[in-house]
């Protein structure tokens, strides 16, 4: 003759602590691929233009000349 054991375990999940987890780690996820993304901006306007023509060009940017 065999015994059957049966645990029950109960979890309470907080769906809104999971939810803002989520959330973050999406922002958070973006907030990499944008940071990747400006700094190959960055290096591109570098290889084109050189140190000078990229100050020169963010200046005349500004200034809207």
């Amino acid at each position: 003759m065999t015994t059957q054991v049966i645990n029950k375990t109960e979890s309470k999940t907080d769906v809104a602590q999971e939810t803002s987890k989520f959330t973050v780690r999406i922002v958070m996820a973006m907030a990499a691929i944008i940071g990747v993304w400006a700094v190959a901006c960055l290096i591109g306007g570098l290889a084109s233009g050189g140190i000078g023509g990229l100050i020169q060009g963010y200046i005349s940017t500004i200034i809207g000349h």
